[in-house]
């Protein structure tokens, strides 16, 4: 295997991370409704457990408000009862056929606690990288080792397994510092 094939093969599953620490992202609270906040809580539903986005449909009518309108009405009290479970911060209400959410204003102290939880998801995801870095090289070193590789190809990969590292260093930051930005809003 070529030492570019495992550099590219490194390449997708930091794509895969990335694209997971952005999906995590969208469920971190900030000062604008979102329906990620809600949609996979799990709702104890016919004999099971069934997310939110499974069970109705989620909008958010204003800024501040989230609207779960559950397709089958008698689901309305598990809804209420799992959101309410969910530590985001806000009280759900019904409302006839549907859940309010209504997002209170966030106090510098909640702030801390989502900048603090965003901090430990980006390091997360950075030490999910240096380990599919580190795996990366160790097998490069195995395919020198064994002849497959020159040894000045080697160190191409190395020095290509860390311009990714720092790429994909640099795209965390980017986002992180947009939820950032969300959160002090």
């Amino acid at each position: 295997m070529a030492h570019k094939e495992i550099v590219d093969k490194t390449k997708s599953e930091f794509d895969k991370a990335l694209d997971f620490f952005v999906r995590e992202l969208t469920k971190i609270r900030t000062g604008q409704a979102s329906p990620a906040l809600v949609e996979d809580i799990m709702v104890e539903a016919y004999g099971q457990k069934l997310a939110v986005k499974q069970l109705a449909a989620i909008s958010c009518p204003d800024r501040r408000q989230i609207l779960v309108q559950p397709w089958d009405t008698s689901m309305l009290a598990s809804i209420e009862k799992a959101l309410a479970q969910a530590s985001f911060g806000a009280s759900p209400i019904v409302d006839k056929d549907s859940v309010r959410v209504i997002l209170p204003n966030l106090t510098q102290e909640f702030r801390e606690k989502l900048l603090k939880i965003l901090s430990e998801k980006a390091e997360e995801t950075r030490q999910v990288m240096r380990k599919t870095r580190d795996e990366a090289w160790s097998q490069i070193q195995e395919a020198a080792r064994k002849g497959e590789i020159r040894e000045d190809d080697k160190f191409k990969g190395k020095d290509e397994l860390q311009k990714l590292v720092d790429e994909y260093g640099k795209k965390i930051d980017q986002a992180v510092e947009r939820k950032k930005t969300e959160i002090e809003i």
